[in-house]
């Protein structure tokens, strides 16, 4: 059958809480043609499926049971919605240089799939006590992911949901890498110079990433963040000749998104009980991982390819019946974590913007402050076991006028100028780095002294501590 029925050749719908619907490529009996649903049935991406979204904060929020797989679904729909946006800009700019409207469409819609193919259990967590020990990152394994395994099955995509690619175009793997993250390493010559004008969208202030997120985590936990107006940030965003541009019509709905991802940050992302999971889970890691995934991930990629939080957790639940003393010290543990015995409990909090932190020296470390408590309390307790958290967080960026490759720029109307300067004005009202210093100790015996100590050691400094040497 021929006319209104070939609209639905090649394409499908997934059903989504966020977005609704959101559409996707499939095979349509094109001999080579790759789509969408092969690069979402590749093992890579199905792997996110047993990649929570939202780690050790599951233990806090019982509903937030969401995976990284849903999450990259709805970065890739929010990464097509900015690119029906954006295109016509990019065409205005660049001329016959400017990709398709297809490939721009699907080149950033499978950088919103991948950009976090290479998380591995507990999300950044790992990233701080894993692999932080390779000097490597989510980003640096999922760009070997895309280079190594996923790149033949990119190459190959001739459509977007929305059209075909011109004749000679392909997706160039590399240019997913350079847009999905902070990380990049590569050279940059060879990239097409409209590159650089779509890296804010995947890595920067307001990205498909991010928009996501918020409004997904918000949702799965059952929190309530205010109004998020995604559509007229979408809406107000193009491209002038210095980058990504928002006009002066979007900023309040670009503010209100920025208070609503602090907002998550400071209620979900590191709530207290979070971080004391996350306190109990790093004295644990190291020697969990040493035994449970023996294999650098600089060299084979094929055994963390199996290596998901499913994976994990069914294993180390068994450990506490292991005949291993090693294993079943750490089993012992592990249940505690899975059986949600919480071993740290807080006993204090101070919150630090930029301006409180030391006039000016940055906040001061974990370790430092711990010294510095245990200076300020009483005697009795200098050997209490408490530990000190120190959770920074930047809701906007420290300085808006200096962004780098991921600068955003504002369009005023009234003036007909294009500039980063009204970014500054707009951002004053949030702070620019704020740390959640919490102390924590097994009992609320001591909360009293510990939180009057962590007060002190923020605020005052301690006199030169005096030994018998």
């Amino acid at each position: 059958m021929k006319g209104a029925a070939d609209t639905y050749r090649g394409r499908g719908l997934i059903a989504d809480p966020i977005h609704q619907y959101i559409l996707y490529t499939r095979p349509d009996g094109l001999a080579g043609e790759s789509t969408e649903q092969d690069v979402i049935d590749t093992p890579w991406v199905q792997r996110l499926r047993r990649i929570p979204q939202l780690q050790s904060a599951r233990w806090v929020f019982p509903a937030a049971e969401h995976s990284r797989f849903q999450h990259s679904l709805g970065a890739m729909h929010l990464a097509g919605r900015l690119a029906l946006q954006l295109y016509p800009s990019l065409r205005a700019i660049f001329g016959r240089q400017a990709p398709s409207a297809a490939l721009f469409e699907e080149l950033l819609r499978m950088s919103g799939l991948l950009h976090d193919v290479g998380h591995g259990p507990f999300g950044h967590f790992f990233d701080d006590n894993f692999l932080v020990d390779y000097d490597l990152t989510h980003e640096l394994v999922g760009q070997r992911i895309i280079r190594e395994d996923l790149g033949d099955v990119l190459r190959s995509m001739r459509r977007s949901p929305n059209g075909v690619f011109a004749a000679d175009e392909r997706i160039d793997p590399e240019w997913i890498c350079y847009l999905m993250g902070k990380s990049y390493t590569q050279p940059l010559d060879s990239h097409p110079k409209w590159l650089s004008f779509l890296k804010p969208l995947l890595s920067g202030v307001f990205t498909a990433d991010n928009m996501d997120y918020v409004l997904r985590d918000a949702y799965m936990c059952g929190v309530a963040i205010g109004p998020i107006d995604i559509e007229r940030i979408i809406y107000y965003a193009f491209f002038s000749e210095k980058g990504l541009t928002l006009d002066r019509s979007g900023l309040q709905a670009f503010t209100m998104f920025l208070n609503a991802r602090f907002y998550m940050y400071t209620n979900v992302y590191y709530h207290r009980t979070t971080r004391g999971i996350d306190l109990h889970l790093k004295d644990i890691f190291r020697d969990t991982m040493r035994i449970a995934f023996p294999y650098d991930p600089r060299k084979d990629l094929h055994p963390y390819l199996h290596l998901t939080e499913w994976t994990l957790l069914e294993e180390v639940g068994r450990w506490h019946d292991s005949d291993d003393p090693e294993r079943q010290k750490l089993g012992a543990e592990w249940r505690h974590v899975l059986d949600r015995r919480l071993k740290w409990r807080m006993s204090g909090e101070e919150v630090l913007d930029q301006f409180e932190a030391r006039k000016g020296h940055g906040f001061l470390d974990a370790r430092t402050v711990e010294e510095r408590v245990r200076h300020f309390l009483p005697a009795e307790l200098r050997h209490f076991d408490f530990r000190i958290d120190m959770a920074l967080q930047d809701p906007r960026p420290l300085n808006p006028l200096k962004m780098g490759d991921r600068q955003i720029y504002v369009y005023d109307a009234a003036t007909k100028r294009v500039s980063e300067e009204p970014l500054t004005e707009i951002l004053k009202y949030l702070p620019g780095k704020v740390a959640q210093c919490r102390i924590f100790a097994m009992d609320h015996t001591h909360d009293a002294a510990l939180a009057t100590a962590l007060k002190r050691a923020l605020n005052e400094e301690p006199a030169s501590i005096v030994t018998n040497v």
